[in-house]
């Protein structure tokens, strides 16, 4: 019974905008970010992908931090580029020499942190993740999908690494 009063706790706390967050994370003195539009610079572009990217990242600092999302002269700054997609396979069938069983989709995003209240946490780096799919799937109709799980996973890690506080 005290699990099934937590579980409806939590969420409530977590939808509040008191300023809390559950990642662990401190923004120190920071009050303001600001997200630039990450543009796709990977062999193999995605229409919507760099819309999809930068909205998440915005939507998810803005949803669990404090911050106010601004345009330009942020406390903390985040620009980068989509440098990577690819799409490879991963598990061949062994009833079937040269067939492939999975594929795995991969996004690699350039990352530029700058905190310009304490400038040696600020950082410049790449992020990967990747989802793997059935290789008899037609990409076109689950593309979107692994889409949003790789862009959530990404900006999840990007967000852990600038403001995590491990």
């Amino acid at each position: 019974m005290k699990k099934l009063l937590f579980i409806p706790l939590l969420a409530l706390l977590s939808a509040c905008s008191g300023g809390y967050s559950f990642t662990g994370g401190d923004v120190g003195e920071a009050e303001t970010i600001s997200i630039d539009y990450f543009p796709n610079y990977a062999q193999i572009v995605k229409p919507g992908l760099s819309q999809t990217f930068t909205e998440q990242l915005r939507d998810l600092f803005v949803q669990l931090t404090p911050l106010a999302l601004t345009e330009r002269n942020a406390d903390l700054e985040i620009s980068g580029s989509i440098t990577g997609y690819e799409i490879s396979p991963i598990n061949a069938q062994a009833s079937d020499v040269g067939a492939v069983a999975q594929n795995r989709l991969t996004i690699t995003v350039n990352v530029i942190f700058s905190n310009t209240l304490e400038p040696d946490k600020s950082f410049e780096r790449s992020f990967s993740r990747f989802t793997d799919f059935d290789a008899n799937t037609n990409l076109d109709q689950v593309e979107a999908q692994l889409h949003q799980e790789i862009v959530q996973q990404l900006s999840e890690n990007i967000l852990n690494q600038a403001i995590g506080d491990w």
